[in-house]
């Protein structure tokens, strides 16, 4: 079973003959604790085109030292890293390498490089004692991965010297000690004023790709192929495809960070995740003068099922939270019989299964597929003759050709008559308002701050809208619910009760959304669209 570790620590780099200042005395530390030294001996693996790299990501099979095994690092935030911890074995663990499925894909992990340190480590305390950061002084020794024999004949081919070394310091916050981002200013301003410079690297692993020779050169992802972006091409210079194509790449690049999150099951990763799929296909039936839709379309149906598997367990968190909520609200001596209980249980049964079920989905050959077409579209973008115009006037019409939709079906829904039809065509409003949306954000590094406006507005659309879809279902699984409790015996008049105040509140949603609509289609808002 994996652990996983919060790392939040900054990296320096001195000469041999720089001395380390005595910290003790700075900020809260009191005492600094001599820990001894340690060797260590890492093999760091990765992709033959560095994919991991790419991303800052690290994985390597490490002894010696107080935690020998494979650590997989994964970047949270600048100095902040996850590191994902699995004991020692000959190949790299599974559970690790699911992690990093989304950025390999099926291409083999190799070892890259081989490091071994010499780690003086010095332990820094407060006057109780408690520990608050690690200083770790290292003599690094980088050489590729191999015999040595290899190494020195890529050094005398030209592709890199055998060998690198150097000396590093690294400063980690001991969470549990209360260290903050105070003390590690306090540490790193006495180390260079003893003349510690703050690494040059991000990582001992891109230190070494680079001393080593093994370093690859990364394609510059901000041009668009054909775009005519260069010089002077400021932001009323840019193009339909360069706004897109931005869009694009951000959507899936949401999309393959959050997989190893919801890997690991991390708060609201499910749902970001969800959300990136439907801004992806959106994006796709929106702008289709830029994009080719024979090409992106069939991505779109893929994107959808992944969506629906995403939701699955999402929408049973969501709906259960919404029923706790109600629940909570009601007086106690309404509550009649075992409702929490039964509520509990219900949820419980919905969600047996689903984890199970959504991990074998983004371990299965239909999501690699998917993935592997992510990656191939971000590199050979279908654009068409659209794309290489100036990105204000194609923009603003895809824009406008999804408004004039989501006013379509808000006219039809308002004109409805109460009832399920009625529920039917809000869902349907919902949805556009959830497009047309999408569509203003992906232009507004065009359009500027109209397309911020009309993208807040059609929000509160989509919002209540929501709320009133969420009504809906919420009133069909208290039937279900009650029905339970009538069949157990326990009665089905909370539940009931329940009921009515999720149909007031979709009645409340109702009352409200002729008003916000007039609002959001006022001519002054989606006209100053058009440029």
């Amino acid at each position: 079973m994996a652990d996983t570790v919060r790392e939040i620590e900054r990296k320096y780099e001195a000469d041999d003959d720089t001395q380390l200042p005595d910290l003790a005395g700075i900020e809260r530390v009191a005492t600094v604790v001599e820990q001894g030294v340690e060797v260590l001996d890492a093999l760091y693996y990765d992709t033959a085109d560095q994919r991991l790299a790419a991303d800052g990501i690290t994985l390597r099979r490490r002894t010696g030292g107080k935690d020998a095994g494979w650590h997989l690092k994964l970047p949270v935030a600048p100095g902040v890293r996850d590191e994902v911890r699995a004991p020692l074995s000959d190949t790299p663990p599974a559970e690790l390498t699911a992690l990093v499925r989304s950025r390999v894909l099926d291409q083999e992990l190799i070892p890259l490089v081989r490091l071994r340190t010499r780690r003086t480590v010095r332990l820094l305390q407060d006057a109780a004692g408690a520990p608050l950061a690690e200083v770790a002084e290292d003599t690094v020794r980088a050489r590729r991965a191999g015999e040595a024999e290899e190494a020195r004949e890529a050094a005398e081919s030209g592709e890199g010297p055998a060998e690198a070394r150097w000396r590093e310091i690294e400063v980690e916050l001991i969470e549990e000690g209360g260290g903050d981002a105070g003390l590690l200013d306090e540490i790193g301003r006495a180390l260079a004023a003893a003349g510690v410079r703050p690494a040059s690297a991000a990582s001992k692993l891109a230190r070494a790709l680079a001393e080593t020779g093994l370093e690859r050169a990364r394609p510059d992802e901000g041009r668009t192929k054909g775009s005519g972006k260069g010089k002077g091409s400021g932001k009323a210079g840019r193009t339909a495809g360069d706004i897109v194509l931005r869009y694009v790449r951000e959507q899936v690049r949401v999309i393959i960070e959050l997989d190893p999150a919801v890997r690991r099951d991390l708060p609201d990763s499910v749902h970001q995740m969800r959300v990136a799929t439907r801004r992806l296909r959106s994006a796709f039936r929106s702008y289709t003068k830029v994009l080719d839709r024979a090409v992106t379309e069939p991505i779109g149906i893929e994107l959808k099922w992944l969506a629906a598997e995403l939701g699955v367990d999402r929408d049973r968190e969501v709906l259960t939270e919404r029923l706790r909520a109600g629940l909570a609200e009601l007086p106690r001596t309404l509550r009649l019989g075992p409702v929490a209980a039964r509520l509990r249980i219900w949820s419980e049964r919905r969600r047996a299964g689903s984890r199970g079920r959504l991990l074998a989905v983004l371990d299965g050959p239909r999501y690699l597929s998917l993935l592997k077409t992510l990656h191939a579209l971000l590199e050979a973008p279908p654009l068409r003759k659209a794309a290489t115009r100036p990105a204000p006037e194609v923009v603003a019409q895809a824009v406008l050709k999804d408004y004039r939709r989501l006013a379509r079906r808000m006219e039809t829904a308002l004109d409805t008559p109460a009832g399920q039809a009625r529920d039917e065509a809000l869902h349907g409003a919902r949805k556009a308002a959830k497009r047309t949306r999408y569509a203003a954000e992906a232009a507004c590094p065009a359009l500027g701050r109209p397309a911020k406006r009309f993208a807040r507005w059609t929000k509160r659309v989509q919002q209540l809208l929501g709320d009133h879809q969420d009504s809906v279902v919420a009133r069909g699984a208290l039937r279900e619910l009650a029905t339970q409790a009538q069949h157990a015996g326990e009665g089905g008049f909370t539940f009931g009760l329940l009921y009515g105040r999720e149909e007031a509140r979709a009645a409340d949603r109702e009352r409200e959304l002729p008003g916000v609509w007039k609002k959001v289609s006022r001519r002054k808002n989606w006209a100053a669209l058009q440029p």
